[in-house]
């Protein structure tokens, strides 16, 4: 099982995004708490590490704590906005240290539209330049891995499949895509009420990206969407492959939350999910109440069988 722990290096950003779900704090993760932390991760067995923030390219010590889980045999990994390294010299630095794998977040190929939902104006740019280095260094080094991580909301919605165009063309050594449906719980989603889609308005998009990926030979990751919504690329769900593959989630948060260890991935159902073919292997939908609304949830009666084949041979592989 490939378990990758999650650790939170910073708590500040330098973007405001508005759906962000980690309200900012001068807390710093120290090298002395990284390295407990990516002890406890080896001893359980766990595949790698990510490096989450806050914007985690922030943080002083990412060679150090790159360099220690690499020791450790655990392979290392930076969810980013892509604005630090847009500077050559710092991503030829965190790369020197063993840290190849970035998820870069672009929420929108549009200029404007990224720029308003990260509140920065540049953002987009300096997204793009981030993209362009590591296209460059890529190519002299087949180790290195970039995903793009979008968070879905009512103002990219429409439009995912443009994105998935978009970086197809202009950086085809992107290879895996990562889309994370927004979380409405916590942080500015619950001040910016206007970022939550409905899901109506984002399945028309989402299924033209994935099939966009699909045909491209890509592979591609969903995450708070439920199965209804996606029937078609259900082994692609997150939740359902960590249910499927009884996998874990351990997340070291830099508040009081601390330490969470989660092995359950199903979130709230409505009624109609009893009778819906995929129940079992549905992570349901994320938040119900006054965001996502239960009556959009409708059954569907495909077998579950030739998902959870697909997801063991993937694993397998």
């Amino acid at each position: 099982m490939a378990n990758l722990g999650y650790m939170q290096v910073v708590r500040h950003c330098n973007q405001y995004c508005r759906f962000c779900s980690n309200p900012e704090s001068e807390y710093m993760l120290d090298p002395e708490t990284a390295r407990k932390q990516i002890d406890d991760f080896a001893a359980r067995g766990y595949h790698g590490i990510i490096l989450t923030g806050g914007e985690p390219s922030l943080s002083p010590h990412i060679p150090e704590i790159t360099r220690y889980a690499a020791a450790k045999g655990l392979h290392a990994r930076m969810i980013t906005n892509g604005s630090q390294i847009a500077d050559m010299g710092t991503l030829k630095r965190f790369v020197e240290a063993g840290l190849k794998h970035y998820h870069v977040s672009i929420h929108s190929c549009r200029n404007e539209v990224e720029d308003f939902l990260t509140g920065i104006r540049g953002s987009h740019t300096r997204a793009i330049k981030a993209l362009a280095n590591l296209g460059e260094l890529q190519s002299r080094d087949s180790d290195i891995a970039v995903n793009i991580n979008t968070v879905i909301n009512s103002f990219n919605c429409g439009h995912l499949h443009e994105n998935i165009a978009f970086f197809i063309q202009k950086f085809p050594f992107i290879r895996h895509f990562v889309w994370n449906n927004l979380d409405p719980s916590m942080g500015r989603a619950e001040t910016n009420r206007d970022t939550a889609p409905m899901l109506r308005n984002l399945e028309v998009s989402l299924n033209k990206a994935m099939r966009l990926l699909h045909e491209s030979g890509r592979t591609f990751r969903v995450e708070r969407v439920p199965l209804c919504f996606m029937a078609e690329f259900a082994a692609h769900s997150t939740e359902t492959r960590k249910i499927v593959k009884g996998e874990e989630r351990i997340v070291h948060f830099l508040d009081e939350k601390g330490t969470v260890r989660q092995t359950n991935f199903e979130h709230l159902k409505a009624d109609v999910c009893k009778v819906c073919s995929l129940n079992q292997i549905c992570g349901g939908l994320f938040d119900l109440g006054s965001w996502y609304d239960p009556a959009e949830l409708a059954p569907v009666f495909i077998p579950k069988e030739p998902i959870i084949r697909q997801i063991l041979a993937d694993a397998a592989a």
